[in-house]
């Protein structure tokens, strides 16, 4: 048994961070990396550890592997030591606690197995998510507390899932969803950080605006954490499937129409991640096998973009396609690795992409879904010309007045070896396969398949190459949720600045009058009703000399009152209100 749960590696050493001297953090960022992802690899076989009492008959777990958590926890581990790699040049202190505090609260909730453990981790990985938002600049603090409150209300929605799910089942382990009400707070509480459709809004409003190596963190853990635990709760659920299904079509669709290059790559985590959902939603050993490798591909092909715009972003200071060209000559390797992650993003064959794309498509089909089989091939070439659009505009059109190079030295390296891992896991992917939850057996390297996804890619090559004179750049980007959740906040808090407070003042004014009337009229009842009368009189039409008359009367009477008329406690005030109340209940009873 391994002597330490793996999350215990990173957080023990985002303690001792702060105490060690500037020059040798990052260093020792590497080691806790490279310690921990050597931890997950030495455990072989199923185990449960540190079980720590909790609450009379509960337990928290702090260490559950089995084959699925142990393959996330391997991808998040892998992929960590690459990142901290690219991060050489991040020499701020609570940005590097951050991405600590990220990787283990990421595989804090991978090896939990026990729901408030995992809740726990659930949140930290939110709060130093927020960090590396927040230290992207200052354009960043309006994102940042967007991307807090809906994770508040996500973790609440998760929080309730995990209550129900205690009050049906008495249990706390991590496991399938009860159904009914508790099922539908884990869709919401998951989705949030899964970015389904609409709880997505969060995703392409911060990512576009945390540190360059903020945004290549943040691609990894917070969405595939949530699939992680969709395939841990909700497998075979049709509703997610559904989801997933909506996912991939619709941030394939916004992700064509951005200028901004981390836009359209958040844009198209949400699709990529459609996928997995979809998967997870199709529910059989082939297509939890194929959501679970494309959570692992997607690590690696979707980290290595977010590493190569930020390298661009790093040399240039440009984010958008529009300000950019010409960088094929002046960074070819960083334009190497761009076009090896595109083509693995779309599922060009031999590349990992393809791999779990392939077999979702084919969990699709073996489960007679047409339609979403139809839908996931269209996500593959809308896809494919997103980044034909990237690199096109950032590598090959050329932009006089343009000078760069490729990036440092580290930040090549971990592209390189990012890289590598995409061609690998395409050309041999049984080294993944040995890895997965369930033995595989379709065939992936189906020669159909192959020619039918080459001759695809091919035709809208070629159509793109006879279509080039017509083809305009976007200048439109019709709004996203975000948009509306922003006007609908303006408009709450509209509502409560300037609405809420006239209410208030009418209201209280209205109950000042009521009360000062009140106390008027019961000085004297009998008194102030003849007042009252006498002044209803008066707004009837009477003749000249009734008016004066009345008008007189009227006068005098409210110059003695209250007079020394009934009192409170007089008979003849409780004879009258008796009389008002018996009268009500004779209209209530017989007349309405």
């Amino acid at each position: 048994m391994i002597a330490l749960p793996p999350f215990a590696i990173y957080l023990i050493g985002a303690i001792v961070l702060p105490l060690l001297p500037q020059r040798v953090r990052h260093e020792w960022m590497l080691f806790v990396t490279i310690a921990g992802l050597a931890c997950i690899s030495l455990q072989k076989g199923d185990m449960i550890g540190w079980v720590l009492p909790f609450l009379s008959g509960m337990d928290l777990i702090l260490l559950s592997v089995d084959d699925l958590s142990r393959v996330v926890g391997y991808i998040f581990a892998g992929i960590s030591v690459l990142a901290i790699i690219y991060a050489s040049e991040e020499k701020r202190l609570i940005h590097q606690i951050a991405i600590l505090l990220q990787i283990g609260s990421g595989i804090g909730i991978v090896f939990a197995g026990d729901f408030i453990t995992l809740f726990l981790f659930w949140e930290l990985l939110a709060l130093s998510s927020l960090a590396l938002i927040w230290y992207g600049g200052e354009d960043a603090a309006g994102p940042g507390y967007r991307y807090a409150l809906m994770h508040i209300l996500g973790g609440a929605l998760l929080l309730g899932a995990i209550s129900l799910q205690y009050a049906e089942t008495g249990s706390l382990l991590v496991g399938h969803a009860a159904p009914g009400l508790t099922t539908i707070l884990f869709i919401l509480g998951i989705g949030m950080n899964a970015a389904i459709i609409p709880l997505h809004a969060w995703l392409p409003d911060a990512y576009p605006k945390a540190s360059i190596v903020g945004s290549v963190i943040l691609c990894i853990f917070t969405t595939k954490a949530a699939v992680y635990l969709l395939a841990r709760t909700l497998p075979g659920s049709e509703v997610v499937m559904y989801l997933g299904a909506i996912m991939v079509v619709y941030g394939l669709i916004f992700a064509l129409l951005q200028d901004d290059m981390r836009s359209l790559l958040s844009y198209h985590i949400i699709s990529q991640v459609g996928y997995m959902v979809a998967a997870i939603g199709i529910g059989t050993t082939l297509a939890i096998n194929g959501g679970i490798a494309h959570l692992f591909n997607h690590i690696l092909y979707k980290a290595l973009l977010f590493m190569v715009v930020g390298a661009i972003i790093y040399q240039t200071g440009r984010h958008r396609l529009s300000e950019l060209g010409g960088l094929g000559k002046q960074m070819p390797l960083t334009f190497a690795a761009c076009i090896i992650a595109s083509a693995a993003i779309a599922g060009v064959p031999w590349l990992n992409g393809y791999i779990s794309k392939e077999m979702i498509v084919g969990a699709a089909a073996e489960s007679g879904l047409f339609t979403l089989e139809i839908l996931l091939l269209i996500g593959s070439v809308g896809t494919f010309l997103s980044f034909v659009k990237l690199n096109y505009y950032a590598f090959i059109k050329e932009k006089p007045g343009l000078v760069s190079s490729d990036p440092p030295l580290p930040m090549q390296i971990a592209m390189v070896m990012t890289a590598l891992s995409c061609i690998i896991y395409g050309v041999y992917p049984w080294v993944l396969f040995s890895i997965l939850p369930y033995p595989i057996t379709h065939d992936v390297f189906s020669l159909t398949h192959v020619i039918e996804t080459i001759i695809i890619f091919a035709a809208v090559l070629l159509n793109l190459w006879v279509a080039r004179s017509i083809i305009k750049q976007i200048t439109y980007i019709p709004p996203d949720f975000m948009a509306l959740y922003r006007t609908v906040g303006r408009a709450f808090l509209r509502v409560s600045r300037f609405i809420l407070p006239a209410v208030e003042t009418g209201i209280t004014r209205i109950i000042s009058r009521i009360s000062s009337g009140a106390a008027w009229f019961l000085q004297n009842p009998v008194m102030a009703g003849e007042i009252l009368l006498q002044s209803a009189l008066l707004r009837i039409v009477t003749p000249a000399a009734a008016g004066r008359c009345r008008e007189e009367h009227l006068a005098l009477l409210t110059a003695q009152y209250p007079g020394g008329g009934s009192s409170l406690r007089d008979p003849g005030y409780g004879i009258f209100i008796v009389s008002v109340l018996l009268f009500a209940y004779f209209i209530m009873v017989f007349v309405l």
